[in-house]
């Protein structure tokens, strides 16, 4: 399914906008979308984004490529710079959010105003644009509570933080705007992304940057809780992918759905720790005999959380290509740079 899109992108350029270009995933659609000869508008107010992201990307994919790529500095709690950037749009990837679930425990208003009024501005904007397909992401924090495992997308709990709740309300705005006015809409319920670009105060598995850099600057690691908690960690590479094929789906069910978008395993952070250590050990021996001091859980975190993956493989032809240790192994070097930066 991936080669079928590649084809399809190499041979059919179309126009996209990617918000939250600046950010971590943002910029990894970016880079992806240049390189399959598509013509992207970015859309950021760096707010969380990094400008040093954007010029990696100019960096990888080099400057005929960087020619067919537009930048906009605006904010998506401004209706007109959603406007702006939806024209002339084919498919919108809606990235840009305040994620982090402490963050939105210490300020729900901020959280409120730019995660949901932002997202039905860029709904509106989209709309108004005549877009094909607005696929946006979501969130496996709209889980909450509910026990299962793994985690199927129409069995969720009671949401356990403000971001939580922003994340389901983009859902619902979403289904009734694909209802209202016959918007196709995709939602991407992500789990623990991680990479090149990620912020160490990032919204998803932010705890992989942090330990890398602990490790290598020989400073204590902290894991919250007993380390059993556990987690779906998913390539930022496979998340990409999700994105595109969200966009070209042509099965006739894929639009008004929410997909989990994860590798369907679950790894403890005791084991994420290991699995880290051992990839710094390369570059610093020392660094084999570290061992992590464990401290109280963090308010509003759930215990484990593991995705079911089949809806978005049945959908959208999603499997997720490289797993955890791959991951790893890919990004450490990225990681490390960035710790010694």
């Amino acid at each position: 399914m991936f080669q079928q899109a590649t084809n399809e992108l190499r041979q059919t350029p179309q126009r996209w906008l990617v918000t939250g270009a600046a950010g971590f995933i943002g910029s990894n659609l970016v880079g992806k979308l240049l390189e399959l000869g598509q013509h992207v508008t970015g859309m950021d107010n760096f707010a969380t984004g990094y400008r040093e992201n954007l010029e990696s990307v100019r960096e990888d994919v080099g400057q005929d490529a960087w020619e067919r790529f537009r930048f906009v500095e605006a904010d998506i709690t401004d209706i007109d710079g959603c406007r702006e950037c939806c024209s002339g749009v084919r498919y919108v990837l809606h990235q840009a959010a305040l994620g982090s679930v402490p963050r939105s425990i210490e300020d729900p208003i901020t959280a409120n105003t730019v995660n949901i009024g932002g997202f039905v501005n860029m709904l509106e904007a989209a709309k108004a644009a005549g877009v094909e397909r607005f696929v946006y992401a979501s969130s496996s924090s709209v889980y909450g509570d509910h026990p299962e495992l793994p985690k199927h997308e129409d069995r969720i709990g009671r949401q356990l933080s403000p971001y939580a709740v922003t994340k389901r309300a983009n859902e619902l705005y979403s289904d009734v705007f694909g209802g209202c006015y016959g918007m196709q809409t995709v939602g991407l319920r992500y789990f623990n992304i991680f990479g090149p670009r990620q912020d160490p105060e990032g919204a998803y598995a932010a705890v992989i940057p942090k330990w890398f850099s602990a490790l290598l600057s020989g400073e204590t690691v902290y894991i919250n809780g007993d380390g059993e908690t556990s987690r779906d960690f998913c390539y930022v590479e496979n998340a990409v992918w999700a994105n595109i094929l969200a966009a070209f789906s042509k099965h006739p069910e894929a639009p008004g759905r929410y997909y989990n978008i994860a590798c369907g395993r679950r790894t403890s952070l005791n084991e994420l720790f290991g699995l880290i250590r051992d990839l710094v050990a390369r570059r610093k021996p020392e660094a084999a005999g570290a061992r992590p001091i464990h401290r109280e859980e963090r308010l509003g975190d759930v215990r484990h959380s593991l995705a079911d993956v089949t809806l978005a493989k049945e959908f959208l032809g999603f499997e997720a290509g490289i797993s955890i240790s791959e991951g790893l192994e890919k990004a450490a070097g990225w990681y490390c740079r960035a710790a010694t930066e």
